[in-house]
């Protein structure tokens, strides 16, 4: 019997196959539409996620600047930068840390032979490596020494290697950085560009000392990265971090922090939350045309219903039950409905495809959202083809079969 049924609602779309096709746009269209934003959502996030988790595992960064809004940062203004001793204190005093990295950042204008490049020169030290889980591609890190004595040694990033030495190998030559002659001893390893349009190869490492005697003329610290031993230590560690820093910058009580301790896993969830809000809410005014597509469904329906008025008296007087006819007419819209959700599916990803390439961010289908797309166009079109159906099969037979 439902065989029977699905045959002749087949037959029955094969015979107006462009009115159906048509009439399954708007589903398609919702379908196609909710699948594509929320892959390109989960991408975003996933790449955001990616980029925030290239500065390493379990890493927090102190700055200074007082706290400001939901995500805490420098604000703008003068703010007493850290130095030598804060990040000596911390190493001493604060447990629980796997490595502990200072930083200042310089923007200079790197020369090698007739090539330049202006990118941002980072005085750091060799747990550099270790807090951003980075490493060098060719040549090596700075040794201890040369960090202790403040060598102009430096390590270029792909960026800078490729615009000053196209696909040759810089480690043992040297190189000008801001007017200071700096022995190139080795490449880092390539991360490509972020999530948030950053080079992140766009960069030159030199010893902390000779970024700041050489390069910027003071002792400053503009950052402090640390990484815990593990995910549990974090608070800990920060609590201890925001401590210690009071202590040292004489902090009164009760009054604001002029520095700040983010952790880089919050900042991701956070980010994220809000990148799953925007996804589900675009989610949601894509959704709005199954609607629509369920309204065109029950339109054209009613239309075949009134087309096939006669027929339906002819099944009916020959012994059709209601229930036979309200099935049938239940069969086609669905079909109608669940054919526009597989299209949809199949052009929602089709597109998502496009647009990470064009995004350059991950494709992140989500399997549950394809499945629920799915079965609710197959509930659109049972929701909206039960009207119709209702009014073919409660025709009486005789006036049906009077109708012209």
């Amino acid at each position: 019997m439902i065989w029977d049924t699905i045959l002749l609602a087949v037959r029955e779309l094969r015979r107006n196959l462009l009115r159906a096709l048509l009439t399954t746009l708007g589903v398609v269209i919702g379908v196609a539409s909710v699948i594509a934003m929320v892959t390109l959502g989960n991408g975003a996030t996933a790449s955001i996620a990616g980029s925030i988790g290239a500065l390493g595992q379990n890493v927090m960064i102190l700055q200074p600047g007082a706290p400001r809004g939901g995500l805490r940062g420098p604000a703008q203004g003068q703010t007493k930068p850290f130095d030598a001793g804060d990040v000596d204190a911390i190493r001493r005093e604060i447990g629980h840390l796997r490595a502990i990295t200072p930083q200042a950042q310089h923007s200079n204008l790197v020369v090698a032979t007739n090539k330049n490049h202006t990118t941002n020169v980072t005085g750091t030290d060799r747990e550099f490596f270790i807090v951003h889980s980075a490493d060098v591609a060719s040549g090596r890190i700075f040794t201890d020494a040369e960090v202790r004595a403040g060598r102009a040694v430096c390590i270029l990033g792909e960026t800078v290697r490729t615009v000053l030495f196209g696909s040759g190998n810089p480690v043992g030559t040297r190189v000008r950085v801001g007017g200071v002659p700096c022995d190139v001893i080795g490449v880092l390893a390539s991360k490509g560009q972020s999530s948030f349009g950053q080079d992140q190869d766009d960069i030159l490492l030199m010893p902390l000392r000779a970024v700041q005697r050489r390069l910027a003329g003071n002792n400053s610290i503009a950052t402090i990265w640390l990484a815990a031993d593990s995910a549990e230590n974090i608070p800990r560690i920060i609590a201890d971090t925001q401590q210690l820093m009071r202590e040292r910058r004489r902090i009164a009580k009760g009054a604001e922090d002029d520095f700040a301790v983010n952790d880089l896993a919050s900042i991701t969830q956070t980010i994220s939350q809000v990148t799953d809000i925007l996804t589900l809410f675009l989610a949601a005014i894509a959704a709005v045309s199954l609607l629509v597509g369920g309204i065109g469904i029950m339109n054209i329906m009613l239309v075949s219903v009134t087309e096939r008025t006669r027929e339906i008296g002819i099944r009916l007087a020959i012994g059709a039950r209601e229930k036979d006819v309200l099935l049938q007419f239940l069969v086609e819209a669905m079909m109608m409905s669940v054919l526009g959700g597989a299209v949809g599916i199949a052009l929602g990803l089709a597109l998502s495809g496009i647009g990470v390439t064009l995004l350059r961010i991950p494709f992140v289908p989500s399997i549950p959202m394809i499945f629920i797309a799915f079965i609710f166009s197959g509930c659109i079109g049972i929701a909206f083809g039960y009207f119709p159906a209702r009014r073919a099969a409660r025709l009486d037979p005789i006036e049906a079969l009077r109708h012209e």
